[in-house]
């Protein structure tokens, strides 16, 4: 398994992987990938980057579509996460999720590639109306673990850390990381993979908020606006059958130099 110094790194994935909450669509997406292929380019400088991710995926179509574009790339490192759309979803199966995820961690690593991934948070601190949703978490988290222990592959262990539900590592849709909170994964992962210069420093809590915390009214008024904002839009797609992804390509197919 390769350790570094890298030359390729690829990354598959969903939104998260993308870039969406850093960024957006008219002046570019940064994103938790481009700002981990920064720091792996710090140490590698020769380092060549694609991003095959695309906003929406569930994990089995992250494995249809990416993993044979992302192995005909050769990657010596090379980021899996994928999962959230499928924990959203109203039939569930996390043996089927993290199947698709182990399979791409095979393949991956048998081509020598080293590989890293995460847990999931605690959604039930970020949205307090998913809350059945937190069992799910639980399970998949399980799961992504025990495979990437079968595969050697390195896990960013976010779900454990108080500071990876502070509102102000996501972006107001409370899906997608903020810029301070992709930058937060980015470090998440380069401390996995064990980067030189990398540390735990991620893992601590922000400064404390000036001011007293909102009231039970302004909580209330705020949930209010996310389900009218982004809740009820999110259904809406659901009903229709309709995608984020929809008709959208990957941002980055091709390796590139990091700038």
């Amino acid at each position: 398994m390769h350790n570094g110094p890298y030359t390729r790194y690829v990354a598959l994935g969903d939104s998260q992987t993308e870039g969406l909450g850093d960024g957006d669509d008219t002046t570019g997406l940064r994103g938790c990938a481009d700002r981990l292929a920064e720091l792996i380019a710090a140490t590698s400088p020769g380092l060549t980057y694609a991003n095959l991710a695309v906003r929406g995926r569930l994990a089995g179509q992250v494995r249809a579509e990416q993993l044979g574009p992302a192995l005909a790339l050769r990657p010596d490192v090379a980021t899996v996460v994928a999962g959230m759309n499928d924990l959203l979803r109203p039939r569930f199966d996390a043996d089927e999720v993290a199947g698709h995820l182990e399979a791409m961690f095979a393949e991956l690593t048998a081509q020598g590639a080293r590989v890293a991934t995460v847990t999931f948070p605690d959604t039930t601190r970020i949205i307090p109306l998913a809350r059945p949703i937190g069992p799910r978490v639980t399970a998949l988290n399980a799961r992504i673990r025990e495979a990437a222990r079968r595969h050697g592959v390195a896990v960013a262990e976010t779900f454990p850390h108080p500071v990876v539900t502070d509102a102000r590592l996501w972006s107001p849709d409370r899906l997608h990381a903020s810029p301070l909170g992709h930058e937060r994964i980015a470090d998440a992962v380069a401390d996995a993979l064990g980067l030189p210069g990398s540390s735990d420093a991620w893992t601590h809590p922000l400064p404390a908020r000036p001011g007293p915390p909102p009231s039970g009214l302004t909580a209330a008024a705020a949930e209010l606006r996310w389900v009218a904002g982004f809740l009820g839009p999110w259904i809406g797609r659901r009903l229709r059958g309709r995608s984020s992804g929809e008709g959208r390509t990957a941002k980055r197919p091709e390796l590139l130099p990091v700038r």
